[in-house]
């Protein structure tokens, strides 16, 4: 088991595939929870004062990720990983202009959601499609170090999040949810292979 786990990092020194991956995976998912952590406050408070039960429907939004999903590995797997991976990375940043404006319209916070998690989902599902082609035989290997970091963005994204809305509120935690994005969306530009730049 030692030497299961040593191999972990062996393959993530490795692989600058792998590496490049982790950092976004880290980072897409530390954006969607910086969203979805204090959504709850903002909903719950008026004018919206919605139920727990009816804030849990945003939830759904991962029916439409899905759906990006499956095309997104279609266009991985035929080679267009990166390109699905900056146009996605976009959406994410593009959806928190809409997510900022919920206190106008929930309307705007519901096309916002749909944006970020379709975003979300169609980079995660590339970053998988790319980290499998290096070793084939270590799927499993590389899951679990991918994973690592997916959780670590998580758990930022969440504790993070709920700091920010205590003291600047919804704009605070849009901003932050948009910088976050665009720290993706340009590490993604400046790790790009050579060939695709």
């Amino acid at each position: 088991y030692p030497k299961l786990i040593g191999s972990l990092f062996t393959l993530f020194l490795q692989e600058p595939v792998l590496r490049v991956r982790a950092i976004l995976a880290l980072l897409i998912f530390a954006d969607v929870t910086t969203l979805l952590t204090p959504l709850v406050l903002p909903l719950s408070a008026p004018p919206y004062s919605l139920s727990h039960a009816a804030i849990g429907l945003f939830g759904l939004a991962g029916a439409a990720g899905a759906l990006g999903a499956s095309r997104a590995g279609r266009w991985t797997d035929e080679g267009f990983g990166q390109r699905v991976t900056g146009v996605a990375l976009t959406l994410m940043l593009c959806s928190w202009i809409l997510i900022g404006l919920l206190p106008y319209s929930i309307l705007f916070l519901v096309a916002g959601v749909l944006l970020l998690d379709f975003g979300l989902q169609a980079v995660h599902v590339a970053s998988q499609g790319l980290i499998y082609r290096v070793r084939p035989e270590a799927q499993s290997r590389l899951t679990a170090a991918y994973m690592v970091f997916y959780s670590t963005g998580s758990a930022l994204g969440s504790s993070i999040s709920t700091l920010v809305y205590a003291r600047w509120a919804w704009t605070g935690v849009s901003m932050l949810g948009a910088g976050i994005a665009a720290a993706a969306l340009l590490f993604w530009a400046i790790t790009l292979p050579k060939r695709m730049a």
